[in-house]
Parts: C-alpha cells; sequence; structure tokens
C-alpha cells in the first residue's frame, strides 16, 4: 500500500498546482454561490396554484377567489375531492399546493404560498362577510361585528415542515454531484491517456504493478475532488445561512454527510470506468468514443435524481434509488427530501459496494492488459487475456 499512497500524493500535489484544478474550482463555487443568492434578490415564483377543496362551506368561497387573485394575477385552479382524508393526501402527494377543508382550515406542505394564502384570506373574508350581513341586516353595529371574522387556521402536515428547503438542498446537492462525478470521471481518464501517449506509463511501471499506479491514481484525484467538494459545500450553506436565503432544517448535516459518502461509492464506481476506457486508447481524441457510455449513464441517473426530488416514492425513484450506479444521486436525493427506510438505504449501500468492488477488479484486470499497449484501441476481450504484470513480458504494440 505505501507506493500506493506515493501515487495518490504525486497526483495531488501535481495536479493541486495545475491552472485547469483551480479554475474549475473557482467556476464550480460561483456556480454555487450564483444558485444560492440569485434567488435571494431576483422575484420570480408561480403565478398559479392548484386547490384541493372538500365540503360545502370551501365550495362557496371558490367563486370569490378570482375576484380576490385578480389585483395580485394569481391564479387559482379548484378540484373537489370526496372527504379530507382524500385533499389531504393529494396536498401531501404534491398533486395540490394546498387544500381548503370545510371552508376554514388551510392544510399544505411547509407552509401555504403567500400569494395563495393572501388569496385565500381575502375570499373568505368577503364571502363570511357577505354571509353575516345577509343574516344581521345593514347597521353600522352589525356590519362591525360581520367584518371581524376570525382568520384561517394554517395548519402544516407533521413531518413537512422544512419541505421545500429539503428538496432546494436536494437539489443542490443533484447537480453537484453530476458536476463532480463527471469531471473527475473525465480527469482520470485524461490522466491515464496522457501517461501512456507520453509513454510515462512505462517507467512508472518498471517500479510498480498495474494496480498500484491505478488505484493510485483514482485515490489521488478523488482526495482532491472530495476536498472540493467538501470547500463548495460549506461555502454554499454558509452564504446560504448568512444572506436568510433559507433556514436550513435540523438534518442538513445529515444529508450533507450523506451525499459525501455517496459521492465517493459514485466516484469509486465511475473513476474505475474511466480508467478501464481510457487504458485502451493512446491519444485523447479518441477518449470521448470509449467514455461515451459512462457520460450516458450519469445523465441518465442526472434525470432521474431530479425526478426523484419531484416524486420520491414513485416506482423509477425507488427502484434506481436501489440499483448502481443509479443510486449514487437517485438514493441522496430521496433521502434528502423525505423519509427512506432503513432497509433500502443499507441494501443500496450494499449493492453499490459489490458492484464497486466487482467494476475495481474488472478495470484493474483491463488496465493491466491494455496500458502498455499502444497504436490501435484496444478490444476489450485482448485486454482481459493480456493482464499480466510488467515483470512478465515487455510493453507491446498493435
Amino acid at each position: 500500500m505505501d507506493m500506493v499512497w506515493l501515487v495518490a500524493r504525486r497526483e495531488i500535489t501535481s495536479r493541486i498546482r495545475e491552472r485547469g484544478f483551480l479554475i474549475s474550482s473557482a467556476i464550480t463555487m460561483l456556480v454555487i454561490l450564483a444558485i444560492v443568492i440569485v434567488p435571494r434578490f431576483v422575484g420570480g415564483g408561480n403565478t398559479s396554484f392548484d386547490l384541493a377543496v372538500t365540503g360545502p362551506a370551501s365550495s362557496a368561497i371558490v367563486p370569490a377567489l378570482s375576484a380576490a387573485g385578480a389585483p395580485a394575477k394569481v391564479q387559482v385552479r379548484v378540484r373537489t375531492y370526496p372527504d379530507q382524508q382524500a385533499a389531504r393526501a393529494a396536498v401531501r402527494d404534491g398533486h395540490a399546493d394546498a387544500a381548503l377543508l370545510d371552508g376554514d382550515t388551510v392544510v399544505s406542505n411547509g407552509g401555504p404560498d403567500a400569494r395563495l394564502a393572501a388569496v385565500l384570506a381575502a375570499a373568505h373574508r368577503d364571502v363570511s362577510t357577505q354571509a353575516r350581513l345577509a343574516e344581521r341586516g345593514i347597521d353600522p353595529a352589525a356590519v362591525a361585528e360581520a367584518l371581524d371574522v376570525p382568520p384561517l387556521r394554517m395548519v402544516t402536515l407533521p413531518g413537512t415542515d422544512d419541505n421545500g428547503v429539503r428538496k432546494g438542498i436536494a437539489f443542490v446537492a443533484v447537480i453537484i454531484l453530476f458536476g463532480q462525478l463527471i469531471g473527475y470521471g473525465t480527469w482520470v481518464a485524461f490522466g491515464v491517456v496522457e501517461e501512456k501517449s507520453s509513454r510515462v506509463v512505462e517507467i512508472l511501471l518498471a517500479t510498480l504493478r498495474p494496480w498500484q499506479l491505478l488505484a493510485g491514481k483514482i485515490l489521488g484525484i478523488g482526495a482532491l475532488a472530495l476536498g472540493q467538494l467538501v470547500l463548495v459545500t460549506g461555502v454554499g450553506l454558509a452564504a446560504a445561512v448568512g444572506i436568510g436565503t433559507v433556514s436550513l432544517p435540523a438534518q442538513a448535516l445529515g444529508i450533507v454527510g450523506q451525499v459525501l459518502a455517496w459521492f465517493v461509492l459514485g466516484y469509486a464506481f465511475f473513476s474505475s470506468a474511466y480508467a478501464a476506457a481510457a487504458c485502451r486508447v493512446s491519444r485523447q481524441e479518441e477518449l470521448n468514443n470509449v467514455t461515451g457510455p459512462m457520460t450516458l449513464v450519469l445523465m441518465v441517473s442526472y434525470l432521474v435524481a431530479i425526478y426523484a426530488i419531484r416524486q420520491p416514492k414513485g416506482v423509477l425513484a425507488q427502484v434506481a434509488s436501489l440499483v448502481p450506479p443509479f443510486s449514487a444521486m437517485t438514493m441522496p436525493t430521496r433521502t434528502a427530501v423525505g423519509q427512506v427506510a432503513g432497509w433500502q438505504v443499507g441494501l443500496a449501500i450494499a449493492l453499490m459496494l459489490a458492484a464497486t468492488a466487482a467494476l475495481v477488479w474488472l478495470s484493474g484486470r483491463i488496465y493491466a492488459g491494455a496500458i502498455l499497449r499502444t497504436g490501435a484501441r484496444v478490444r476489450f476481450f485482448d485486454a482481459l487475456r493480456g493482464a499480466r504484470e510488467p515483470s512478465e513480458g515487455h510493453a507491446t504494440s498493435k
């Protein structure tokens, strides 16, 4: 293992001084700060909302919603449900932004949008006032009494106080994970081809075994990647709290810890795959052809993880969060958004560890069989058949 650490230290010290690393770190930092800061100063958001209603009293308020929302240009789409349980379920599952129960109670996830709450309150006040005036007649005392309408009771479903914040954290986490995995996986691939094309690898393998060189390269670049990820995450969270963009939930540190842990697993998997693909070619111009499949898998993983933010309990999100390598981005997304059973997290980690171990072994065999072969692209099965220690033969060309 001493030789592995020696290679890893070489990768860290040489690459941390490269301009590309410093520029990528600065760009990543600026992107994260932009994501955190811009929403704080730029207005926007939905101007239309879905409202679940139940009960005759709620239906009586519906006609007044249009008039109440017109000044603020807020549109409320109404859907009637047979009972309170069904209306609450619509809110919980994301099919409605809020529910109006029996004309006097608003149910939402994490509190309703301020504009929707204002429209509901105005419509409720108008309808209640008219009803009371009709009952009591028009005189000053009756009008004053009628205008004294009790405010709507705002009820937040248990466990959803910070739902919006958790979704925001999950969204940023997916962006960072995707960028780091694809960026550093590509970095590993470029490093492998660079050493192979310059024949530096032949000098290194005079004293190192192929698996030691591969493991050291992955470990060294991975340490840089993890350090950059911790720095970016820390700065992003500090900026978000400092300018008041979000109020972090109590589970924020746990979410960040899980994201970092899943990054380590995902990086081990994809960097091994990128290295195995890169060692089969001798020119950087050929890298896109051999690393395309890994990039495609990462892109699919990213899209599935984005979907999981909206539907964390959907079948696709649940299956993808268990199946490697999609679990590297989907499982931390699901755990950030809501509750995930402990056995699912444990199973996902076990499957990812098993898949990574198998891929690392396979990548080591491919690397050993292809890293010394220059010229045309080395076929997959040829690399496996040619796997051997450097001492068993000389560098070959093909």
